[in-house]
């Protein structure tokens, strides 16, 4: 069996495709059922966050491994297969690994070095294990993915590279001036209480704004989160809780507001901007287009064609892939900023037509993606490059030592099960030994046996763990004539162990 992931994220797609194929909870959960019904897989997680949808599974056959997740993933998208196929990137087995490892380092974020993936990633691996639909190799690789994720962070300076979303924004938001003057003594409006828009008010707290509102459909969770930014002990904003219905009322008091929620449609219009500024949206002038370009695959490092091992064969069988279309974008109004707006959720919480009305500013994921495009890159990057590559070969290493262990644990159980036979038979030619002579010879013997068989399985473990060692277990398999219903079972049995793949 081998790694597969297909997916697509802001580097391979426009956000107008992300928004339509983004995920809700339960559509993942019957994708990862469907993908385990499918023939090819018999493990599935699937990534989804504002940014990227990845679908990781353990296939038996690249190739239709490939055309079966995309299939999925178009099915459960809503997005048509064609549609979608362009902006799709396929990644199998060391690459697959390297991309989910340079994933969790922050590495292929829109914001290089943001630490918010681990979460995602974590919760992840969550859903697969709560669904079974997680098995031994996509147990290993997440938790595998973390651990190389919170080295990053912690052994170089990769959160310097960029800033968190959130941080990023607002400093686009103030259009080149020091975000903590530009913001200090202002009125926000933070709309969702989840985890981005839980950092997005502490964020704002921090940068010292002189009120906060927070407005959520579940008045409770809004409650909390005042709670907490009211404890803060580095900031002193005074933060309250209001219903969701009082977000109209609180817009014309607010000079920033910030919004990520789950919902599905448009949280704030643009007619409701415009009522709040008390302006006509059909009277605001109408502001010139610019045309953005979204990244073409090939611009970006392993968003190629379909991939298998990295092979240009694989990538040529797979088709060229299709440039992303050019994106129109509208310019933004000119004149002094009366509301700014960040919208940080996907798909939009914010009405785009918003660009529209005289004295907004918006930024979004779309904006925020060009605007990292030119980010410089910190010498800390090419660190945990380097600290991704080393994992990953230490992670194909202890993957293929693993698919021979199995084969070495049914061969050592055979040779037991040959010296207890032969013991048996002893007995039964020799009746008059004593326990201390029988017990001497069953001793001697395991002994013989375990010196004959250490140094083949030793050396056997360590050259599979070497590129190109999934040979050695078949090798062993025929030599020793083992059962490999034996071997299967050995291998059942570690995949049950309720203690594996947890930490």
């Amino acid at each position: 069996m081998s790694l597969l992931v297909v997916g697509l994220s802001h580097r391979s797609a426009p956000v107008s495709v992300l928004e339509r194929a983004s995920l809700a909870a339960d559509t993942q959960a019957k994708l990862l059922q469907d993908t385990l019904a499918a023939e090819p897989a018999t493990e599935a997680a699937v990534l989804a966050t504002c940014n990227r949808i990845e679908l990781y599974a353990d296939v038996d056959k690249f190739h239709a491994g490939v055309a079966e997740l995309s299939t999925l993933l178009a099915q459960h998208s809503g997005v048509g297969l064609e549609e979608l196929t362009p902006y799709l990137y396929v990644h199998y087995e060391d690459r697959a690994v390297h991309h989910l490892f340079s994933v969790a380092c922050g590495l292929d974020s829109m914001v290089v070095g943001e630490g918010q993936i681990l979460g995602q990633i974590k919760d992840a691996l969550a859903r697969g294990q709560e669904l079974h639909t997680a098995g031994r190799l996509l147990n290993d690789l997440f938790q595998q993915a973390l651990r190389v994720g919170k080295r990053a962070h912690s052994e170089t300076g990769i959160d310097r590279a960029g800033q968190s979303l959130v941080t990023f924004g607002l400093q686009q938001l103030a259009a080149g001036a020091d975000p903590a003057l530009w913001a200090g003594g202002k009125r926000a409006l933070v709309i969702g209480a989840g985890s981005m828009s839980s950092l997005a008010a502490a964020t704002l707290a921090r940068t010292g704004v002189a009120e906060i509102v927070v407005a959520n459909r579940t008045r409770s969770r809004a409650d909390r989160l005042v709670e907490i930014l009211q404890q803060g002990d580095d900031t002193a904003v005074h933060a309250r809780a209001v219903e969701m219905s009082a977000v109209g009322d609180e817009l014309t008091r607010a000079d920033i507001v910030v919004s990520c929620t789950g919902s599905t449609g448009l949280v704030l219009t643009a007619d409701a901007l415009a009522d709040a500024l008390g302006v006509t949206l059909d009277a605001a002038p109408e502001a010139p287009a610019v045309t953005a370009v979204a990244p073409a695959p090939g611009d970006v490092d392993q968003h190629a064609a379909w991939v298998e091992n990295g092979s240009a064969a694989s990538a040529a069988h797979a088709g060229p892939v299709a440039a992303p279309p050019r994106a129109t974008v509208p310019a933004q109004s000119t004149g002094p900023v009366r509301l700014a707006l960040l919208d940080l959720a996907m798909p939009r919480d914010i009405d785009g037509a918003a660009h529209r009305i005289a004295g907004v500013r918006l930024v979004d994921i779309e904006s925020l993606a060009e605007a990292s495009a030119d980010a410089p890159m910190a010498a800390d990057v090419d660190r945990v490059r380097t600290i991704v590559s080393d994992e990953v070969a230490a992670f194909g290493a202890a993957q293929r030592a693993a698919h021979v262990a199995p084969t070495v644990v049914a061969l050592r159980t055979m040779a037991a099960d040959v010296v207890a036979g032969e013991i048996a038979r002893l007995d039964g030619r020799l009746p008059d030994l004593d326990e201390k002579q029988r017990a001497e010879i069953t001793q001697t013997v395991r002994r013989v046996v375990d010196k004959l068989l250490h140094a083949p399985t030793v050396r056997v473990k360590q050259l599979a763990s070497e590129p190109g060692g999934a040979g050695y277990a078949d090798a062993l398999r025929e030599l020793f004539d083992l059962d490999p219903q034996t071997v299967a079972a050995v291998s059942r049995a570690d995949l049950n162990d309720p203690n594996r793949g947890r930490s």
